[in-house]
């Protein structure tokens, strides 16, 4: 399977496997080390890349490449922060990022879930940012701009001049 695949779909059938738990990846690493086959050798690089990072869609990994471009730290995939599992966590920047494709965010309920999350960061004083799928996807620039105001407003933030100290 792997050969006629591209790393971005490749990628994404790993990480699904591994959601549903059909595979863990270390154990498909250690499976195909010693495959001298072109579908083998994919998957080890695939996995091998020190870029890889589990994700649950291609909005995840769009959003991932913004993140790799503008040099921000890898932050960690789906993790639970402050009880709720959340997309994307970076926790030295004090940040928790949402990422909002159509299905997942339609209903009451889950817009329900959504604000019930975001009032419990905000509540922790834990920063966070949701962005939807069309801005990821289709308007990065935007998500690009937010992403380096949060990075400017906590460096301004803890830079001495912007203290109130007499």
């Amino acid at each position: 399977i792997a050969p006629g695949l591209t790393r971005d779909e490749l990628e994404q059938t790993i990480n699904e496997a591994d959601f549903q738990r059909v595979i863990r990846v270390p154990a498909l690493r250690a499976a195909v080390q010693e495959i001298k086959t072109p579908g083998g050798a994919k998957v080890r690089l695939v996995i091998d890349r020190r870029t890889f990072t589990l994700t649950r869609s291609q909005l995840e990994r769009l959003f991932l490449r913004i993140v790799k471009r503008l040099g921000l730290p890898t932050p960690l995939t789906c993790v639970h922060v402050n009880g709720y599992e959340v997309d994307f966590y970076f926790p030295d920047l004090n940040l928790v990022v949402e990422t909002d494709g159509g299905a997942a965010h339609r209903t009451p309920g889950q817009q329900d879930t959504d604000t019930r999350r975001d009032n419990t960061h905000t509540v922790s004083n834990l920063k966070h940012l949701r962005f939807t799928h069309g801005q990821i996807k289709y308007e990065p620039a935007y998500v690009e701009e937010t992403l380096l105001a949060y990075m400017s407003s906590i460096v301004n933030a803890s830079s001495p001049t912007s203290r109130n100290c007499v």
